[in-house]
């Protein structure tokens, strides 16, 4: 999403924080219901509205609050005024609702900040392009929201950052120049996103937050926020504890696919199937969680999350060469995936030079249409490189917007799923497995498949046609 030079919000006065249940220990995660707790805030003020802002306002207004959602871009502004959703999974009937009800309003003007008691940060934080923490977004929206916080106003950072963003960077421009102290004379905390697009059951509401203040007021004030639209929440002894559980939240999902992806090229060598391996392992009713291979780590979160946490821990000294190792074995899963496509062709007494490659999927994972940070771009620059030729099929994707990451493939459109289209191609990488494409079709067409995702594994196919990968 775009920067934002952001604006005003309003503000309340601190509550005392509601005292531990008798069960927990000083250190333990509290699972907290929604507060009873009388709270002013009755305006939120929502900045980013993208995979993470745009449900999290949605959420806010179904729930009593008046929101309202700022972005750089005026077309988002534009089409969510107008009730039309830009983002799959959010149908347009949903915001449609919220504008109706006249709880939700998309503006790109940062004066509208001053109306709302609370302010929720929901922007980027991107790794630069020497593949460290970017936290421009971040900064600019407080350095633009600072002038007009009120006495008492909460501000809440969700976008996922090291520990000490909050506390430190954060802090520092929202204090900067104003005289303001924070829990002082404003509130402020971090409450990490948990977003599950393309599961129906991970709407915002349904999902655990953690929560973890400056100071106890904060967090007394944050609570009662999220409380208002949030079933569970999990109160934390501070901003630092909560940035890294969401942290770990995302290295430990990194660090098993990554096991997962060295122990396919082991199996491979040895002739056993990675996939049957791991449907036989998740028998075990203790003591194993399947992780599943792949291309390659997609997404927002876990390719980037894990870098913020081995930057920082340099800071103290201390090297995370376990983290990194696993970022390397994911990170290097493109160029065996192409290694195998170019056997597969190889066998057919094919180059790949010269071929004509399809990528099935471009979202970096099923039944989405959010295709950020997704490895079958890495696919697709590697066999231009190669001398492919090359298009991609995505039914929620029928046109590659414009990115920062590759413009280069901006205007792209997604290829008919036709028999003349895809028994045209020397091969077809299938790189994200949506449950919408007609694989059998794909068996009948194609003479050569690389199933990075095991979307063939129950379909008979021809000796030679189907390489995993």
């Amino acid at each position: 999403m775009p920067e934002l030079t952001a604006p005003p919000l309003p503000a309340t006065a601190g509550t005392q924080p509601a005292p531990l249940p008798a069960t927990a220990t000083e250190n333990s995660p509290r699972t907290h219901t929604t507060l009873a707790v009388e709270t002013p805030v009755t305006t939120v003020c929502v900045v980013g509205l993208g995979y993470v802002g745009l449900p999290l306002s949605l959420q806010f207004a179904a729930s009593g609050l008046r929101v309202i959602g700022l972005d750089a871009d005026a077309s988002k502004v534009e089409a969510l005024n107008h009730g039309r959703s830009y983002i799959r999974h959010i149908p347009s009937s949903a915001i449609q609702s919220a504008v109706a009800s006249r709880r939700f309003l998309a503006s790109g003007e940062w004066e509208r900040v001053a109306e709302a008691s609370a302010v929720v940060i929901c922007v980027p934080t991107p790794l630069n392009r020497n593949r460290e923490p970017d936290l421009s977004c971040v900064l600019n929206t407080g350095r633009a929201i600072a002038p007009h916080l009120r006495p008492g106003a909460l501000v809440v950072l969700e976008s996922t950052s090291f520990p000490g963003t909050t506390d430190e960077d954060l802090r520092g421009v929202l204090e900067d120049g104003s005289g303001r102290v924070a829990g002082r004379d404003f509130h402020l905390a971090f409450s990490p996103e948990r977003e599950d697009p393309g599961n129906p059951g991970g709407g915002v509401g349904a999902i655990p937050k953690i929560v973890g203040g400056l100071t106890p007021a904060c967090l007394e004030r944050a609570l009662a926020l999220y409380g208002r639209a949030i079933r569970t929440l999990v109160p934390v002894s501070s901003c630092r504890v909560a940035e890294a559980a969401k942290l770990l939240e995302n290295t430990f999902r990194s660090v098993n696919i990554a096991l997962v992806n060295e122990l396919k090229l082991v199996y491979d060598a040895m002739g056993i199937d990675i996939w049957e391996v791991i449907a036989a392992a998740r028998t075990k009713p203790f003591g194993f969680m399947p992780f599943y291979p792949g291309p390659g780590l997609g997404g927002h979160c876990i390719p980037i999350d894990p870098f913020y946490l081995t930057w920082k821990a340099r800071e103290f000294g201390r090297h995370t060469r376990f983290i990194e190792l696993a970022g390397e074995i994911n990170t290097a899963m493109p160029e065996h995936v192409l290694a195998r496509v170019a056997e597969a062709l190889n066998h057919r007494r094919r180059a790949l030079n010269g071929s004509r490659v399809l990528v099935v999927g471009l979202a970096y994972k099923p039944d989405v249409d959010d295709e950020r940070e997704s490895p079958s771009y890495v696919l697709m620059e590697g066999l231009r490189r190669r001398g492919a030729e090359v298009g991609y099929h995505d039914p929620y994707i029928p046109e590659i917007r414009p990115t920062r990451e590759h413009p280069q493939w901006a205007g792209t459109r997604s290829l008919p799923w036709t028999r003349e289209v895809i028994s045209g191609c020397d091969a077809v990488i299938i790189a994200t497995a949506h449950s919408t494409v007609n694989y059998r079709e794909l068996v009948a067409w194609s003479p050569c498949i690389v199933d990075t995702r095991n979307a063939i594994g129950a379909i008979p196919a021809r000796p030679g046609q189907v390489w995993k990968a």
